[in-house]
């Protein structure tokens, strides 16, 4: 993969998070980069409420193109997405202790002040990118250990 191909270049470049992630990695699963951003659009800045950061919502998209199968409209058939999933959660909460985009930044960038501090500090450039980075890293592991199951 090319650096201005990555997730945390395509960030910088004004993607946002969650965008950045999937769109890294839809093209090897079928999705258009334009269908990407679409369906990333509105999970950026966690979810637009600072909740679950949009790099981790952005992941598990990518996880659901990875691992769900023909059946995924069943329970059954989402069983592999769920347990990658939780695999992701634990490795990304084993690097930065949440997924809550509040408690990552130390701020809640849905209010004034919270946005602010954000800006201030210089957070979409300087702490964003470590979590684009490592959730794109961590769906990148799951991956490539599933493909040596296979």
């Amino acid at each position: 993969m090319t650096e201005e191909n990555t997730s945390v270049q395509r960030f910088l470049n004004g993607k946002g998070c969650s965008q950045a992630v999937l769109t890294q990695f839809c093209e090897q699963f079928g999705l258009d980069e334009l269908t990407a951003l679409k369906i990333s659009s509105g999970f950026p800045a966690g979810m637009q409420m600072a909740g679950i950061c949009g790099a981790v919502t952005g992941a598990y998209m990518v996880l659901g193109l990875r691992f769900a199968d023909q059946e995924s409209s069943a329970s059954a058939g989402r069983k592999k997405v769920y347990e990658a999933v939780a695999e992701f959660t634990r490795r990304f909460k084993q690097r930065h202790t949440t997924l809550d985009c509040r408690e990552l930044l130390g701020c809640n960038i849905m209010t004034p002040e919270g946005k602010e501090i954000a800006d201030e500090k210089n957070l979409f450039k300087t702490v964003c990118p470590n979590f684009v980075e490592d959730a794109a890293v961590i769906v990148q592991e799951l991956i490539e250990i599933d493909d040596h199951k296979q």
